[in-house]
Parts: structure tokens; sequence; C-alpha cells
């Protein structure tokens, strides 16, 4: 089976942000987009009302994917488009869709200004299990908003990407997750900004702020660390333009302010097998909910 960029679409003003995002990157990577749509059953009593009688229930299922695909395939010519259709829960519907999916985009409910995410439960569910990496897309997202502005200082979809953002743990480094933000970037043709947040050993802690030279070593070995690191991913990729941003302190709150620059913000989630099921991390939920570009997270062991 070919693999696909894969959309989740319900109709609401994120999802449909999501689409159009989901064929943009579609485009970039020359791949096939297919569209799930889900509608979840209601209890047959609720099913039966004028409401949500079997013409609201046809609308739904029949004429919104269609009309979806339809709508893509005007605006990205050259995309291949296809559509599906599928009763049961959102969540594992999506989780199962990852399986034979290059990526999954889904839309979140944007904040007002640049307050960021609101993901719900089903988006957190699918980003906690799901097999490929998963996109999530604010509603209102725009293609401008991942370029930089012309000089006329106007949003335009003309100008150059912005840099993709890369979140990395050096003490971990996953292979799986650095190709993927090299990838993206090399794809966009923008450079790439590698932020690695850091914080002392316990035993440094208090007695840190008052000793600058400790702090000036450890932020030394920290970038060196990291410079180690992609070293042979700069070689490999010769083409993209690298900066690496070691800070001290949280790294979700050093994603969320690099966000704001950038065309996409690239994180890992750990595949633990865990009996109190599967966790995301708390750098990579911050991130989720704070960013202002789109985030993909990268599931990697």
């Amino acid at each position: 089976m070919p693999r696909t960029v894969t959309v989740g679409l319900d109709g609401s003003p994120e999802s449909r942000a999501a689409a159009e995002w989901a064929a943009r990157e579609a485009r970039l990577r020359d791949l096939a987009l297919k569209i799930v749509h889900i509608w979840e059953p209601v209890p047959d009593p609720i099913a039966q009302a004028p409401l949500l009688g079997s013409e609201t229930h046809q609308h739904w299922t029949e004429r919104i994917p269609r009309e979806a695909a339809d709508g893509i395939r005007l605006r990205h010519p050259g995309v291949k488009v296809t559509s599906e259709h599928v009763d049961g829960r959102p969540s594992e519907i999506l989780v199962e869709a990852t399986r034979n999916a290059e990526l999954l985009v889904l839309g979140s409910r944007g904040l007002s200004g640049i307050g960021g995410f609101m993901v719900g439960s089903v988006g957190l569910a699918v980003v906690a299990h799901a097999e490929c990496p998963v996109v999530l897309v604010r509603a209102l997202e725009l293609a401008a908003d991942e370029h930089e502005m012309d000089p006329a200082g106007i949003p335009s979809a003309a100008t150059p990407f912005r840099p993709v953002v890369l979140g990395l743990d050096v003490e971990s480094p996953n292979e799986e997750l650095i190709e993927f933000a090299f990838a993206a970037a090399a794809r966009r043709g923008t450079s790439l900004l590698v932020v690695h947040g850091w914080n002392p050993p316990p035993y440094y802690a208090y007695g840190l702020a008052a000793d600058l030279e400790l702090h000036a070593e450890l932020t030394r070995r920290e970038t060196t660390a990291l410079t180690e690191v992609l070293r042979p991913w700069r070689e490999k990729h010769p083409d993209v333009e690298v900066t690496e941003e070691p800070h001290y302190g949280t790294p979700g709150n050093h994603l969320v302010d690099a966000s704001r620059e950038a065309s996409l913000v690239v994180v890992g989630r750990r595949v633990r097998r865990s009996p109190f099921g599967a966790h995301i991390g708390p750098v990579t939920h911050a991130v989720l909910h704070h960013s202002t570009a789109p985030v993909a997270v990268v599931p990697h062991h």
C-alpha cells in the first residue's frame, strides 16, 4: 500500500486548516493526500431526531468529504487526493490510520493572539499512540504564516520559509527525530534551528547562581555536546544551514519562544510500553499547547 499524507477532517475550521497544510506537505513530499472523514455514531433515539436524521447523516458522510476533496484538488493542482468516510471513535480510527501513513495531520483550536494551541483529548490520544509522525495545525493557519514577510512587511507565501525548529536532548539523541527535522528543512529550502535546553545536575544547583565560572563551564560542555551530536547530520545535509542554541532552563519554554519565528517545530515522543498507558512527555506536551507554529511529534524508541 503506498504511503500517504493523511489528514483527519470533521468540518471544523481547525480541521480545514489542517487539510490545507496537509495538501501543501503532500506536494513537498510528492505524495498523495488521503482525507479521513469520521462520523462518531450517536444513540439511535438521538440519530432519529429531526436535526440528526438520515439527511443530516448523508450530508456529513458524503457531501462534506466530497466537497472538501474537490476544493483541495482545485486549490492544490497536481496533488492526488483520495477520501474515505469511517464511522467510529475518532481517536481509534486516526491511530489506526497512522499504520499506513507517512504523516498524520490534525487540527487544533487556536487561542487568541499568540497564545498557541488548545489540544483536545482526541488529539492527545492520537499523538500518544500514533505509529507515524503527527502534525498539529492550529485553526486559521495560513500558508503565508510559515514564510518570511515580503519586503513591504506583508505576509506572503512567495517568500522563503521560516526556519524549522528542532527540540533535541543531547543525552539521548534519536536518529529518526533528527532526520525528520533535517529533511523538513531541506524540503522547504530553509535553515534548521536546533534548541537544546539544559539544567545543571542537582548537586550543582545551589551554587550555580553565584558561581559564574561554573555556569560558563557547564554552558561550554552542553555546547560541545550539541555540536558533536549534529556533526554527522551537517555532513549528511550540507545544504541545510544549522544554528545551534543550547539554553539554560526548561526546554519547553525555549521551544515555545522559538516557535514564533518558525515554519514548523519538531519534537519527539519516546515510545514506552507502560501498564499505565502511553505518555507524551512534559516538553512535548508544553510545546503542543503553546507553540504558535505547526508542531510535528515524531515517535521513536
